[in-house]
């Protein structure tokens, strides 16, 4: 059965609004401060990302992952400026994310804009940095634009990677379904002429019998 195949089909065949406004909401949660450790914005993309088998769907879902992406960082950054510091003091910092906010800070202080570009490739900080940013001081002049080119380039990376995983899939499981037998009769080949082989090496290891002796009147 076709299985992976059988799961891409019926990704597919949902409809596209639905899928791409639910891929856009896990983004854009996950992006938001704290969300990024309960919302798997990054798993469920790649997984949408696998039925982007025409341009109009990839390039529809990419605005859309895009869009939602920029707003989430505007929103973790918005937090960070009103509440400061002190967020690093949350329970949800404090159990998941302290190293991590430690570093975008470090960072932050060290690159500015720059680390929130960089920063959206990276799990975990890429969650904390918005709001780090925010805590930090750094403009959001400064701050938007970088966010916006991180998130469009990350959104793209993933969706290609996601399209390429689902058509490797495909043809990865159609070569097995097709050449399966073909694969099992080779192994099996391969195993009998070992096995002969074996036997006739070890017949000939064996010693001859001896020859009757016999009177030559």
């Amino acid at each position: 059965m076709a299985l992976v195949t059988d799961i891409l089909d019926w990704l597919q065949a949902l409809p596209q609004p639905a899928l791409v406004s639910a891929t856009g909401a896990l983004v854009l949660a996950e992006c938001t401060i704290g969300l990024g450790f309960i919302a798997p914005g990054e798993s469920g993309l790649l997984v949408a990302a696998t039925t982007a088998n025409t341009a109009p769907r990839f390039l529809i879902l990419w605005a859309v992952v895009a869009m939602c992406a920029i707003i989430g960082d505007s929103l973790g950054y918005a937090i960070g400026r009103k509440f400061g510091p002190r967020l690093r003091e949350t329970n949800l910092i404090q159990k998941y994310g302290t190293d991590a906010w430690d570093k975008a800070t470090d960072v932050l202080h060290r690159r500015g804009a720059w680390a929130v570009f960089f920063a959206r490739f990276l799990p975990v900080i890429r969650t904390l940095t918005p709001a780090a940013a925010g805590t930090s001081g750094l403009e959001f002049r400064k701050f938007l634009p970088a966010a916006a080119a991180g998130a469009t380039c990350w959104s793209l990376l993933h969706i290609s990677l996601g399209a390429a995983m689902g058509e490797a899939a495909k043809r990865i499981e159609g070569l097995m379904s097709t050449g399966g037998l073909i694969v099992v009769g080779v192994l099996a080949a391969v195993g009998v002429f070992f096995l002969l082989r074996w036997k006739k090496k070890r017949a000939m290891a064996k010693p001859a019998a001896p020859a009757e002796s016999g009177t030559v009147e």
